[in-house]
Parts: structure tokens; C-alpha cells; sequence
């Protein structure tokens, strides 16, 4: 990914995500160079990049980090795309966080998702935060094609937290 790329990615990034849901723009750029991270994007008619989505590829699933939307391209399906070409690049299960259903933004990016055909699992999660001094957060785990049992909630969040969050 060239720099211009990575700047454009990391302003939609910035926009859409509080300091405790993203990295740093440095620690970003760190993790571009790491094998199991990647970052798949959409361009408008300009070719300038108006969407992201971030995943991991784990040996047993794929954990979508970030996906978001340019403000001004919102409502377009651009979000819809995206995950829909993920979950064709993978056969395996495909985990998201998501924030507990709380008023009608929430509630209707919760509904987005079961769409798309994730459900929502009710284990309790707190997302470690991705910038030194935030705070954990209480966040849901939804999971595609099914929902997820207790072993593999287990699993998948010590991998998380291993790998993503480099907690042991």
C-alpha cells in the first residue's frame, strides 16, 4: 500500500473511529507490514478512496478490525460491498465487534450485519483498547454462519487478544 493509500484509509479511519477503537497513525502503519493484515478498499469515480475494511486471517477465521464508509459516500452500499467480497475471499467463519444495542444507530448497524448474515453472540467482550492510556470496551461479538459455541468463543478471543490486541 502506497503512502497516499494509507493517508486516505487512515482520514476515513480517523473520522469514524474514537482514539480507543484505532490505532495510531504510526502504530498503523506498523501493521501494514504484517502478513496476516490486510486492508481491502473502494474508490469513487475519481479514484479517490471513499472505503476500507481491515481484517486478520486467522488459521480458523477471519476477524473484520475496521470497516468504514467516507461520510459523503455513506448509504450507497459501499459497506455492503465491501464485507460481500470478504466473505467470498474466505471459507471460514468471519467474527466482528460490534457496539451493544443502546439507541438507533446502533440498532440499525447491528440490523446491517444480520443482513448480511452475522448473528450476534451474547458472550461478554471488552475490546482491549488500540492506544496506550484508553480504556477497555464492552463491546459484541457477532459471528458468520452461525453463531459461535463457548469453546469457540474461548478460542477466537485468546487469539484476538494474542495476535490484535497483543495481550497474553
Amino acid at each position: 500500500m502506497n503512502i497516499q493509500t494509507f493517508n486516505a484509509v487512515y482520514s476515513i479511519m480517523e473520522a469514524a473511529f474514537p482514539p480507543s477503537e484505532r490505532r495510531t497513525r504510526e502504530g498503523q502503519l506498523k501493521l501494514l507490514n504484517h502478513e496476516q493484515y490486510s486492508i481491502k478498499t473502494k474508490e469513487n469515480e475519481n479514484g479517490d478512496i471513499v472505503a476500507f475494511l481491515a481484517s486478520w486471517q486467522f488459521p480458523s477465521f477471519s476477524f473484520i478490525e475496521h470497516i468504514a464508509v467516507s461520510s459523503s459516500c455513506r448509504g450507497q452500499g459501499l459497506g455492503k460491498l465491501l464485507i460481500h467480497d470478504h466473505l467470498q475471499s474466505t471459507n471460514k467463519p468471519t467474527i466482528l465487534e460490534v457496539e451493544p444495542c443502546c439507541d438507533d444507530t446502533t440498532e440499525r448497524r447491528i440490523r446491517f450485519y444480520e443482513n448480511l448474515g452475522f448473528h450476534k453472540n451474547d458472550f461478554p467482550y471488552m475490546q482491549p483498547p488500540l492506544q496506550k492510556g484508553e480504556d477497555f470496551i464492552p463491546l459484541d461479538i457477532m459471528s458468520t454462519p452461525s453463531l459461535l459455541n463457548d469453546s469457540e468463543f474461548s478460542t477466537i478471543k485468546e487469539q484476538l487478544f494474542r495476535e490484535v490486541y497483543k495481550l497474553q
